[in-house]
Order: C-alpha cells, then structure tokens, then sequence
C-alpha cells in the first residue's frame, strides 16, 4: 500500500491506473477509521481493479473550529488498518495541499436545490458547502468509477447524488456511481463513529439509548392510530428523559427530498443528538 501526500503524485498514479484501463473505487473519509469505514473499503476493495481512500479532516466542512481541533486523527493507525483490508493507495494530504489561502477563506458556492436548509444544514450553516467542496475535489484528482459513502450520514449522501447527478448532466464526472453502505453498529446497536472515541466508558453506555429508541420507534410507528408528529415527538422525549442526552433535532423526512412527510411510507427517522459535549447522529428508516 503506498501513501500519497500531494496533488501531483496522485494524479499521476491515476493516470498510470487509467492507462491500464483499472476501474478505481475511492472510500473519502476523515480518518479515526473503524469497522463501519472498513466495510466501505472492503466493498470499494471487492468491486474494483484499485481502490483509493482519502483520510483527510476537511477543514471547510467545520463551522465549529472547536470541533475541528478535537477531531480526533491517527493516520499511523488509520494506514495499518487499511493495508490489512487491502486498500491500494492512501491520499493524506494538508489542507495546505487540498486548497489555496482563498479557498479556506471563502464559502464554496453550489446550488443543493433545498437539500441544506434542514436538519444538519439548518444546524451547521456551510457545512455542506465544505462537504461539496471536498468530495468534487476528490472526484477531479481521482476520477473513480465508483464511491462509497456510509449511510448514517444519510444527508451528506442525499447531498453527494445530488451533486453528481447535477455534475453528470454536463459530463463532468462521467459514469460515477455513488454507492451508499449500510450503517454499521456495535453489537448494543450503538452506530460506529468517529466520534465515539471522545465518549467516556459512561457516555457510550449512555448513547446506546440513541439507538435503542429509535428501533422501539419502528413499533411506535405501527400502533393504531400513530402519526408521525407523534412518534417524533415521542423519540425526542424518551431520548431527552435519559440523563445525559439532549436533542438536537428529530425529523422523519421523505428518503429522496428529505422534507417532511406525513407517512410511514418511505420515511427515515434522522436524529442528532449531544451526548455529554460530543455531538453524535443516527437514522432509522421506516
């Protein structure tokens, strides 16, 4: 596995792979990787010649630099992982390298077409700005057939086909497939993240209570009667009953316009919640 740092080398160790006509899979993450990320590169592994995985913490994307500074990053543990599931190549590089001076200092600009006015683009202004931003970086330096995203950051996905969609009607991205993954958990049904390595033994035992509701909402959701202004009600009251959990929102929204919906019928429940100081997210569909 060989680790790539800058711009120029990339592009050309994709040249060299598309003059041999290999199809490449690309995983983008953040680093602080776990089994939910090593399923997507399994997958990028398994359906592809070569697959690229960028570990990069993209500044753009954080509109709390606080947050950005606890981003936790590990990248010596990060390349070990990779090169046991067989990832080829590892882009790592510095923001520095990613952008010029005027591209950290000024918002990109991209029409979602309403997908960032709710929930996490309500709460996190810009923040999909930095998301577009990095991925159709990404997909320029290394033009892949295929990537893949997990599905617990269900927004950013919506977001991500909408991008390309947009961007293939002027054949900007060519063929790309935007595949989305399952959510990956724990065991106790905790979704695998990043973030939960901030988490004390205590907070983790604690947002396991995330989760729990939001599968006993499936049930909810099948009572005579329900309707889902009442299940989302009672999912933000059950999780903001346990000590130690605050939520941020709870929408259940249509899959593909993610506005709210009325039925159970192609909903998914997406939710944020504050574990202690670390903000954590889930989804459960209907």
């Amino acid at each position: 596995m060989q680790i790539i740092t800058t711009k120029q080398e990339l592009q050309a160790v994709v040249q060299a792979c598309k003059t041999k006509k290999r199809t490449i899979g690309l995983v983008p993450t953040m680093g602080a990787l776990h089994e939910g990320h090593a399923s997507l590169v399994r997958r990028a592994v398994n359906e592809n010649n070569v697959c690229f995985v960028s570990v990069f913490v993209n500044p753009t994307q954080f509109n709390n630099k606080e947050d950005l500074a606890k981003y936790p990053r590990n990248i010596v543990r990060d390349a070990e992982l990779l090169e046991t599931i067989g990832a080829d190549f590892v882009f790592a590089p510095t923001p520095e390298e990613m952008y010029s001076e005027e591209e950290l200092n000024t918002t990109f600009a991209f029409d979602f077409g309403g997908l960032d006015q709710v929930m996490e683009g309500k709460m996190r202004p810009g923040h999909f700005n930095g998301v577009v931003q990095v991925v159709s970086r990404l997909f320029y330096l290394v033009q892949p057939d295929k990537a893949y995203f997990g599905e617990k950051d269900y927004q950013q996905l919506a977001i991500i086909h909408h991008m390309v969609e947009r961007s293939s009607m002027a054949g900007t991205f060519g063929n790309l497939q935007i595949i989305g993954c399952p959510i990956v958990r724990e065991d106790s049904g905790l979704a695998l993240s990043s973030r939960n390595e901030r988490l004390s033994a205590a907070e983790k035992q604690t947002a396991l209570e995330i989760s729990k509701t939001l599968f006993e909402s499936l049930k909810w959701a099948k009572e005579k009667g329900a309707t889902v202004a009442a299940v989302q009600q009672r999912v933000i009251d059950t999780i903001n009953a346990v000590d130690g959990l605050e939520v941020e929102y709870y929408e259940i929204v249509d899959q593909i316009t993610l506005l709210p919906t009325e039925t159970f019928d192609h909903a998914i429940g997406c939710v944020t919640v504050y574990c202690g100081p670390v903000r954590l997210i889930d989804n459960i569909k209907y």
